[in-house]
């Protein structure tokens, strides 16, 4: 019976050590196009997968449980500022910054 009861543990760490992250998944973008959010390395790549930038990485967030900071690119200007990333529910609040003090919100929703 112990056998089973530590067996049993060691399962359901291991599905919560797997579980991603809020961040993860598919997002309309406030323009209207598709990104990817996914892991890379010990961060999160956020990268275009439709639109006339369809391909190109345009942020790399870290973080956990639904906060995130990192760098976010806007691919049109092609210019790359500092950024966050907020999950609640199925919306995720991007904000870039020059220097922390002028800074644009968008709202993406998850698909």
């Amino acid at each position: 019976m112990r056998h089973v009861l530590l067996a049993a543990a060691f399962l359901l760490s291991a599905g919560f050590a797997h579980a991603a992250e809020p961040l993860e998944g598919n997002w309309k973008t406030a323009s209207g196009e598709t990104a990817t959010i996914s892991k890379c390395g010990n961060a999160f790549c956020v990268t275009l997968k439709t639109g006339k930038h369809a391909g190109k990485q345009i942020g790399k967030l870290s973080g956990t449980g639904g906060t995130y900071k990192g760098e976010i690119t806007d691919p049109a200007a092609d210019k790359t500022y500092s950024g966050s990333g907020t999950v609640s529910g199925n919306s995720l609040k991007m904000k870039g910054c020059v220097m922390a003090v002028l800074c644009k919100t968008q709202t993406w929703t998850r698909l």
